[in-house]
């Protein structure tokens, strides 16, 4: 029987409706999901190994006849063992299955075997503890001994044993019908394995050399999708056309002489690289990358305000309401002397800022504003009388529009932690059929990216780096806890409080195992993040810091309700915030010093480094205490390297060859395979790929000569959600 990778799994053997819904929890639904899901590991039993050479703990394959079987249920655990005898020709080895009553008659007396499994001892001696077991009818045709065998990911009712009796069918009926994805002169010139070898070798590797080979391939793949479809989305990008706003040096030197702290000279370099996009007639498309409080907002503010005194508006999108507050506040400080028009659009009361000078609060400086009806604001954003409007993702709501016209409109979008904000979200913020131009974007991240991955995922953006902080910010002290001194940290922590400063503790990331049940496991680990948070809550209000006051904030809760606390916090309504990692990407807390994360193995570096980041923002010292359990050398060692770091940027590079790119949050939300997260830490194989997409793409920009190939990045931008 042929079958196609669309295939239903129901058309193999042994696939009925209630192995059918078991495989589906594991996302196998058609031929094709089950070829894709590759095995975890592999263990090697390809050499058989003479049954007088079997060796106490080790690992092996044996082949021979099997006799005398017994099976008997144990008294007190209740378990039913069955015992055989193998025989080979240089000895005899006693067999133990646990709670396989049924291998009594699957196997009979005198069949020839080949059992692979582990050596163990008991009172009885030697014995072969629980092997996998397969009849020996035609050598080369083994599919569970004698060879490389893989051992793939699996649940409840689904074991490797029977994944790899429907992978073998499924090779058998769908490989002729194969069609090879990339084209032929690629795999020539890369030196890579055919389609159809590859998924052969990646679930039955005749050798591990080969086994490699086929692993090269599928990461070379997916890299190269992943590279493509970022790469199209630039050149469609580039294509259109955008403002030009002159680059007005004096105007420059203007702000800069007007501002209350010197630029560093990384946020120089990073202001001309963006100044010199603007002035082109193509879409700016720039990924401003720096460290909590490496300056980001004020290069921004120099583009912006480069575009509105050329006659054009500007628009920042913040992911929250409280920092989208936070950015108009700072904006309007530091455009104030520039009688710059500029607007806050929220869910709650609208503002425009008068041209009164602002003050500066506990929560920084405060722009004098007036309150208008929302009607009023949007009329004024349309006829262009608004500079810079600020919001969240209101602002790309049908209602909101922009001045039409092709020199006064939108030349400049600036996101805030918005990487993944593509080219129609753009448009939507550009209104009216008479202005074709795409406005400029710039989106702001304080998310270390390592080289790699600045490669692949954000290849279609250019990349500025802040690599520096600013001068006078002193660096966080940093200690790992032990268990044993965490009274001595909660002694100091009560002296910061009582120097009028306030406190984050960061509760651990809870990792439950897979269940694959649809999202069950990921709701249960949500709802164990917050009993994580909710437990540390009640012990430090209740017991050790009982005399102050102390709130909780866990992604469970209404965005309004969140923002609320992070409000009161700003204001010093309280001394101790316990959160989840949600304060990850958030507001300012000047009157923070010091922070404790528990459990800070479970983290990655550079999410420590963020979390870090949020302290010490007022000049006054700070401090950051990392508490673990783990007495791993190699978590200490991890840890240690944030200790020594210079930057978050170094810190992601590390993290990304000890963890691997899987636990970044923004390479999570792209749904990669594993052997696209290994080639990720693969800096020749990205660069490669990268190199191979631009010729692909040079040759066959909408890669019409390779249908294939333009279908399967048609459902790589699908899953990905690549706009």
């Amino acid at each position: 029987m042929l079958l196609n990778f669309n295939s239903s799994i129901e058309t193999l053997a042994k696939v009925g409706p209630i192995f059918s819904k078991r495989l589906c929890g594991l996302g196998i639904e058609t031929i094709k999901d089950l070829l894709w899901y590759f095995p975890q590991r592999y263990e090697d039993f390809s050499q058989i190994t003479p049954i007088k050479q079997a060796k106490l703990n080790e690992k092996a394959c044996f082949c021979g006849t099997i006799s005398q079987f017994t099976t008997k249920k144990t008294f007190k655990r209740g378990l039913f063992l069955t015992e055989a005898l193998l025989q080979d020709k240089t000895a005899c080895l006693r067999v133990v299955w646990f709670n396989q009553p049924y291998l009594a008659q699957t196997l009979k007396e005198k069949d020839l075997v080949c059992l692979a499994g582990k050596v163990a001892m008991d009172k009885g001696g030697i014995f072969l503890q629980s092997p996998s077991y397969e009849k020996v009818f035609e050598e080369e045709n083994l599919t569970h001994t004698g060879r490389i065998i893989p051992i793939y990911p699996e649940t409840k009712g689904i074991s490797s044993r029977y994944l790899r009796y429907l992978v073998k069918q499924a090779l058998k009926a769908a490989l002729p019908s194969i069609q090879e994805t990339l084209p032929e002169n690629i795999l020539k010139q890369q030196a890579l394995l055919p389609l159809s070898k590859a998924l052969t070798e990646i679930h039955f590797p005749s050798s591990f050399a080969t086994l490699e080979m086929a692993k090269e391939r599928f990461g070379f793949e997916e890299i190269f999708l992943i590279q493509l479809a970022v790469l199209k989305q630039k050149l469609k990008v580039q294509k259109q056309k955008a403002p030009s706003v002159p680059f007005k040096v004096e105007l420059v030197k203007d702000l800069v002489a007007k501002l209350p702290f010197k630029l560093t000279d990384a946020q120089r370099k990073c202001s001309f690289q963006i100044l010199k996009d603007l002035e082109r007639k193509r879409p700016m498309s720039r990924l401003l990358e720096g460290d909590v409080g490496s300056g980001k907002t004020v290069v921004a503010v120099i583009a912006m305000l480069s575009c509105c005194k050329a006659g054009f508006q500007a628009a920042l999108m913040a992911p929250t309401e409280i920092l989208a507050q936070q950015h108009f506040n700072e904006v309007s400080k530091l455009l104030q002397p520039f009688k710059i028009k500029i607007a806050l659009l929220t869910g709650k009361k609208d503002k425009i800022i008068s041209q009164k000078i602002g003050y500066q609060t506990r929560e920084g400086f405060k722009p004098e504003t007036m309150e208008i009806s929302r009607i009023k604001l949007l009329e004024k954003t349309k006829l262009g009388e608004i500079n810079v409007l600020i919001g969240t993702h209101s602002l790309i709501q049908e209602k909101v529009k922009f001045n039409t016209s092709e020199k006064n409109g939108l030349a400049l979008v600036v996101i805030d932690e918005q990487h993944r904000f593509g080219i129609k979200q753009r448009q939507k913020l550009v209104t009216g059929k008479s202005n074709k131009l795409l406005p400029h974007f710039l989106s702001m991240t304080a998310t270390p990216i390592p080289r790699t991955l600045a490669l692949t995922l954000y290849g279609n953006l250019d990349l500025s780096l802040l690599d520096e902080m600013p001068k006078g910010r002193k660096r966080i002290t940093t200690e790992i806890v032990a268990p044993k001194e965490r009274q001595r940290v909660y002694a100091f922590i009560k002296k910061e409080i009582k120097q009028g400063n306030q406190v984050f503790v960061i509760c651990p990331r809870i990792e439950l195992p897979e269940e694959n049940e649809g999202n069950l496991s990921a709701k249960k680990s949500s709802w164990a993040e917050v009993k994580a948070v909710e437990e540390e809550y009640d012990k430090l209000s209740k017991v050790f810091f009982k005399s102050f006051k102390v709130e909780m904030l866990h992604g469970k809760m209404k965005p309004k309700e969140k923002e609320k606390i992070m409000l009161d916090f700003k204001r010093g309504k309280f001394d101790i915030l316990v959160s989840t990692s949600v304060v990850e990407v958030g507001v300012d807390i000047p009157g923070a010093t010091a922070m404790l994360i528990e459990s800070a193995e479970r983290f990655g570096l550079a999410q420590l480094h963020q979390f870090r980041g949020r302290i010490g923002r007022n000049k006054k010292e700070a401090f950051c205490f990392l508490f673990t359990e783990s007495n791993s050398q190699k978590t200490k060692q991890r840890l240690k390297a944030i200790l020594k770091a210079k930057n978050g940027f170094e810190l992601a590079e590390y993290d990304l060859q000890i963890r691997g790119p899987g636990g970044l949050t923004s390479v999570k939300q792209w749904g990669l395979p594993d052997l696209a997260m290994l080639a990720l830490k693969n800096l020749k194989l990205v660069e490669k790929t990268r190199e191979q997409a631009k010729e692909t793409l040079t040759n066959s920009p909408n890669l019409v000569q390779y249908p294939i190939l333009r279908e399967a990045v048609a459902r790589f931008e699908k899953i990905a959600h690549l706009e």
